[in-house]
């Protein structure tokens, strides 16, 4: 199924696209029953502060360049 929307697709498959990167680098999917709910959140809190850092070098390289 696709969307009529051509950037809802693109994102799809974006989301395709990173989890075959993922499992081919980590051999895992995000199905792994090896992690309790603790361990799911400090993975989430970390991709989230990875977040944080990319928007901050953005920021400052634009401000830099003003």
């Amino acid at each position: 199924m696709s969307s009529p929307d051509k950037n809802v697709n693109e994102i799809c498959q974006e989301f395709i696209d990173r989890s075959v990167h993922g499992y081919n680098k980590y051999g895992v999917t995000t199905e792994r029953t090896d992690l309790d709910f603790d361990q799911w959140m400090q993975h989430l809190k970390e991709e989230q502060m990875d977040a944080i850092d990319y928007i901050h070098r953005v920021q400052k390289e634009r401000n830099e360049s003003k």
